[in-house]
């Protein structure tokens, strides 16, 4: 079905029929008002940094699938991409956008690194100006970054509708920066687009009345799905010189684990002597890098365990699911990991994703545990987990109609 028929085919909301009285159930209602007055919905979407980036494609996917298939009378939809530029570099942000097929964004903040204070002003101040210059219906942000956090309050302020994609995640750790960015983000937006019914649980906890409460699915793996076949014509493995299935996987980068010499210091013993057994593929974030240099610590001491630089979404997702294991700290890799059924450990207390865990191939481990767990990864003899509901490859498309729902009642 086309998302012309989903949204707007003949089991759309009728004339005198309420939002609630749907008999679709991605069907947007089909306002006479609006097809009188031929109004125009205006959405900015937002991308920060480079988790935000495979997020945000689905969605701007989905509004040129609308505009191509938008039937008279429905709403038109003018949609703008603003990049606020907190990743910026080639590795970390351009690539991102070639490889997922992302056009260019209209507008591009440049607000670069800085401290987590200094960072969040910095997009406020350019965010406002682009709020007053356009003045959008919707404002619509994914993740967990500061930029979703910063345009979120910009927008309210302003009187602007916001919708975030990816709502209701908590690791229940406010030591994490990204929490205070959820819950800040989740209790300010006028509608939460959330990906697991664990998420709406959440929400409702904190009382989120269920009316802005939206179960849509991970948007996540719309990208992978979308981009399987690059993925699977990478030639990264060859390039490495490792075997499908015969290699670890690792990414590591948040504080807890690399701002810490000791806690380097002892992840990078583990994973040499890992590479002893099964060779180890360590694209190294930037963060981390630094901090090896800072602390001292050697790197990859054997030819088997290699540090390479930042790779691109394709050749990321080959290793998600061509690895025998993955050791990560990445929310976004947990979820990857899981739609593979690729077994993760995942080097944090907690997770924001609990659904990986009950249902998927991810498990939480520590320092103290890290060898153990590692052994026990390399000895199973079968592939964990299963992929949850509704991570089909249309969440996407679900974001937008939930937004039109909105701007439609």
């Amino acid at each position: 079905m086309t998302i012309s028929a989903a949204i707007f085919g003949k089991e759309a909301y009728g004339v005198g029929q309420r939002p609630d009285e749907r008999r679709h159930p991605h069907a947007v209602y089909h306002n006479p008002s609006l097809a009188i007055m031929n109004v125009t919905m205006k959405l900015l979407m937002v991308a920060g940094a480079r988790p935000n980036f495979m997020k945000v494609a689905p969605l701007l996917k989905a509004a040129e699938d609308y505009n191509s298939a938008r039937n008279n009378g429905a709403p038109n939809l003018e949609c703008r991409l603003v990049h606020t530029g907190q990743h910026y570099d080639a590795q970390m942000s351009s690539v991102f956008f070639r490889e997922l097929g992302i056009p260019e964004p209209d507008i591009n903040l440049e607000v670069g690194s800085e401290t987590h204070a200094i960072q969040t002003a910095n997009v406020m101040l350019k965010f406002e100006t682009v709020c007053t210059d356009y003045k959008p219906d919707w404002v619509g942000v994914v993740g967990d970054v500061n930029s979703t956090m910063a345009c979120t309050l910009v927008a309210a302020k302003c009187g602007i509708r916001v919708a975030h994609v990816e709502a209701g995640l908590r690791s229940f750790d406010r030591t994490m920066p990204e929490e205070i960015n959820r819950i800040v983000t989740d209790a300010v937006a006028d509608l939460l687009l959330t990906p697991s019914s664990d998420a709406d649980e959440n929400l409702k906890k904190e009382g989120i009345p269920a009316g802005r409460i939206r179960l849509v699915g991970n948007v996540m793996i719309d990208s992978v799905m979308a981009n399987l076949p690059q993925s699977r014509e990478s030639l990264i493995l060859g390039t490495l010189g490792v075997a499908e299935k015969k290699f670890a996987y690792v990414t590591l980068h948040r504080p807890s684990n690399v701002d810490n010499q000791a806690n380097l210091s002892a992840i990078m013993a583990e994973l040499c002597n890992l590479s002893n057994t099964l060779p180890v593929v360590f694209p190294m974030h930037p963060r981390t890098r630094k901090m090896l240099t800072a602390f001292h610590i050697d790197g990859a001491s054997s030819p088997r365990f290699q540090i390479i630089d930042p790779v691109g979404y394709h050749d990321s997702l080959c290793l998600a699911e061509k690895a025998r294991l993955v050791l990560t700290d990445s929310g976004g890799l947990q979820e990857e990991t899981t739609f593979f059924q690729t077994p993760c450990l995942t080097l944090r207390p907690n997770t924001e994703r609990p659904v990986t865990i009950t249902l998927g191939s991810n498990r939480l481990t520590d320092l103290n545990r890290l060898h153990s767990d590692l052994a026990e990864g390399l000895n199973a003899t079968s592939r964990r987990g299963k992929i949850p509901p509704l991570w089909d490859g249309r969440a996407g498309e679900r974001c937008l109609t939930a937004m039109l729902e909105a701007y439609a009642s």
